[in-house]
């Protein structure tokens, strides 16, 4: 079967990365809904961004710690079509946002070094044990900020069942994202940093590269044996 590994550009903030992003063929854009992020954008801001979107584009909102009345705010005045959360919220406390907001919802796991392929199956059915909301899991490096950390992880401890339904970021960029896609073959990649030219302003060139480059990999892997 054929496979075209999907594409999230995060972190956008501006109407001309968003429309950069969609030219290059982009499958989903990102929104940071974190305050303390250099890549928040305030709800009626989104909202103005959201408008431009066309159809099929997923729309993505990452919250960190945030409560469920506050996600629900922010998509009623933002309306993404999908909830991604990088706090330290539980399983529950996720279930609880996302049917606060109504909406499906990520969660991101911040890979530590020398996790095991088990933990990372467990992290998984632990939060899709939390109910049909739950949509798949997004893996980044570990750090002790929450948020994109900007960092590439040992993409070796994914275990193989899990790459094909599981987002990969942490670090990626035009550089490397061949070699990731080649080698963990993930159900989709995220790029915020890696396409930047400064913290919050994209690059329409490198997001162009990036996503070149990653439609490469897909041409090497379906033409494996």
């Amino acid at each position: 079967m054929t496979h075209r590994t999907r594409i999230k550009i995060c972190g956008l903030t501006r109407a001309e990365d968003l429309q950069a992003a969609i030219d290059a063929g982009a499958d989903a854009i990102g929104l940071v809904f974190y305050p303390a992020s250099p890549r928040y954008i305030a709800p009626e801001q989104a909202a103005r961004l959201l408008a431009a979107v066309p159809p099929y584009v997923t729309t993505v909102g990452l919250f960190v710690n945030a409560e469920p009345q506050q996600v629900a705010a922010v998509v009623a005045a933002a309306p993404v079509s999908t909830l991604q959360f990088h706090g330290d919220e539980t399983p529950e406390q996720c279930r609880r946002a996302a049917e606060a907001a109504k909406r499906r919802f990520m969660r991101a796991l911040r890979v530590a070094p020398g996790a095991a392929a088990a933990d990372l199956l467990k992290y998984e059915q632990d939060y899709r044990a939390a109910g049909d909301l739950f949509c798949g899991l997004l893996m980044d490096a570990w750090v002790d900020e929450f948020g994109g950390s900007g960092k590439v992880f040992d993409w070796s401890l994914i275990p193989e069942e899990l790459a094909p339904r599981a987002v990969l970021s942490g670090g990626l960029n035009a550089h490397n994202v061949t070699d990731a896609v080649r080698r963990v073959r993930p159900y989709a990649v995220d790029v915020s940093s890696g396409v930047e030219q400064a913290k919050g302003i994209k690059d329409a060139v490198k997001i162009r590269e990036f996503i070149e480059r990653v439609r490469a990999a897909d041409a090497v892997v379906q033409n494996r044996p």
